[in-house]
């Protein structure tokens, strides 16, 4: 039984990712290159304006005629700022352009309401804590790229986050949490409050299970998780909690793949009837190079991926009840 999950788990992830090829290489392929051109030309221009001036500069140098160069080179190098403003411009119409494409096509299924996007909107700082996976004040609290919409009957919210909070032995703000969050909420009231942490990170989650289990959050019970769930994660709940619904095989099964295939970690919590899921992103995702090429059907991916897993897991949530 196990056997024939694992096989159709792994037959779903390589239909997704021919289904998002073939889309890709019909629609966002296209748009990469066309800003990819856009790109070039742009950089080519910065650099034949810097020679310009660095050609103007010698000449005038030589000839000691540096005051009358200084009326030459201004014109350069009023067009060299432009061309940086354009390569800014560039920068940040990029990530719209390509998350908005992917969107498209994640929203054309049956399941999926319109996916709206705001690169400047962030989940707020008060549905972060609300989580109860980052137990910080979070001083220094930033984000970008939200994400909004429908799965099923779960209206969602996401972001990416970069929440730090000062050292207590140095003087420098740590990381707390640098990756993806998101938002869900049931139509319907859950009971109880459960938690879902990386084993590996458990030394930096001490205040997190403190306070969990001052809210008489305990350990999961073993027959609930498989063996290999917990291996990478701990899982506490209170006694209230509707565990068996929260932590079906299949959401242990997508979970557990995707830290095996990329190494992020996840963090889950379902306090009451609200859904809160992160995952860590070392690097700003969807960012695009000035000097090397965006034409990468394994950036557009990765990004596509992410979106993906946190969509499913609120997706079998919402199938479940």
């Amino acid at each position: 039984m196990l056997k024939t999950s694992v096989n159709y788990h792994q037959l779903s992830a390589m239909r997704r990712i021919d289904e998002f090829r073939l889309y890709y290489n019909h629609t966002i392929h296209p748009e990469l290159i066309r800003m990819e051109k856009e790109r070039k030309r742009l950089l080519f221009l910065l650099a034949l304006s810097a020679l310009a001036i660095a050609i103007i500069t010698v000449v005038l140098l030589f000839f000691k005629a540096a005051l009358f160069g200084f009326f030459l080179v201004m014109p350069f190098g009023f067009y060299i700022s432009y061309l940086l403003y354009r390569i800014q411009e560039f920068r940040q119409k990029f990530k719209p352009n390509v998350i908005n494409l992917i969107l498209d096509f994640i929203d054309n299924s049956v399941n999926y309401g319109t996916l709206k996007y705001d690169g400047k909107r962030m989940i707020d700082k008060k549905r972060f804590l609300a989580s109860q996976i980052f137990k910080t004040p979070a001083p220094q609290y930033t984000g970008e790229d939200h994400i909004s919409g429908k799965v099923g009957e779960l209206n969602f919210e996401l972001s990416e986050l970069n929440v730090r909070e000062y050292s207590k032995v140095r003087s420098r703000l740590n990381y707390v949490f640098r990756g993806i969050f998101l938002y869900a909420k049931l139509n319907r009231e859950m009971r109880g409050e459960i938690l879902i942490l990386p084993r590996e990170f458990k030394q930096y989650l001490s205040k997190t299970i403190r306070a969990f289990n001052l809210r008489d959050g305990e350990p999961v019970e073993e027959q609930t998780l498989s063996v290999e769930f917990e291996k990478y994660f701990m899982s506490y709940a209170t006694y209230d909690a509707e565990t068996s619904a929260c932590l079906s095989r299949d959401m242990q099964h997508t979970i557990v793949s995707y830290r095996k295939k990329t190494g992020k970690e996840i963090y889950v919590s379902f306090i009451k009837n609200e859904i809160y899921i992160a995952i860590t992103e070392p690097k700003d995702i969807l960012e695009p190079y000035i000097f090397s090429s965006n034409v990468s059907f394994e950036l557009i991916y990765e990004f596509f991926e992410e979106i993906y897993l946190l969509m499913s897991i609120v997706e079998d949530f919402d199938k479940s009840h």
